[in-house]
């Protein structure tokens, strides 16, 4: 029999030195490989925008060496209502929209300062742009560790919900993960260089 408690161990063990070694490495970017890379990434995400016609995204401020640039959001605003997330205490995410200007959250964030929606307004997206530290084959994806998108996309229904895109830099679209049970994967990643990898359909509409 094998032993779960050794293994979910030997998970989290993998996770913390493969975040290591990622956050290493984005720190050793540099600035003119980063501005290229938003720009790439902004120009993927506003393709998908285009072809998918979302009512309502889902989406992040980047911050730091977050994939996606700090004009992310104004140029997706330009097309699209965009909800933001606000981080709780409890490390979960409620949602506002969008409107400048941001003010200062926790841990360094950016967030709108205006009415909160509630945790199950990401439920409303029709297209969920989420940050990841690396994204592997099978879609599934490695935050930070804080667990915040996990309980975020938990609440996504399994069939008919919104298309999920997870940012990447180059590089950062790896074998595999070190999986635990709280993990989500998404639908897709986009990577500056190697644009839009699918892993999965989109989830069906339910049939009547």
């Amino acid at each position: 029999m094998p032993d779960l408690t050794q293994d979910a161990e030997r998970s989290r063990a993998g996770k913390i030195a493969l975040r290591n070694q990622l956050l290493t490495s984005r720190r050793s970017l540099p600035v003119t490989v980063l501005a290229s890379a938003a720009v790439a990434t902004q120009d993927q995400i506003l393709s998908l925008v285009r072809r998918e016609s979302p009512a309502v995204v889902a989406a992040y401020v980047p911050v730091g060496r977050e994939p996606g640039g700090a004009d992310l959001v104004v140029s997706l605003s330009a097309h699209v209502r965009v909800l933001l997330p606000v981080l709780l205490p409890d490390g979960d995410l409620d949602w506002a929209d969008y409107a400048p200007p941001l003010v200062a959250g926790p841990r360094g964030l950016l967030e709108p300062g205006g009415q909160r929606l509630g945790v199950s307004a990401v439920t409303s997206a029709n297209l969920v742009i989420v940050p990841a530290l690396a994204v592997d084959q099978q879609g599934l994806r490695m935050g930070r560790g804080g667990g915040s998108y996990d309980r975020a996309l938990s609440r996504l229904p399994s069939s008919g919900g919104p298309l999920v895109v997870a940012l990447l830099h180059d590089g950062e679209l790896v074998e595999r993960v070190p999986a635990e049970p709280h993990d989500r994967p998404v639908h897709a990643a986009i990577t500056p260089r190697g644009g839009l990898t699918v892993f999965a359909d989109r989830p069906a509409e339910p049939t009547q």
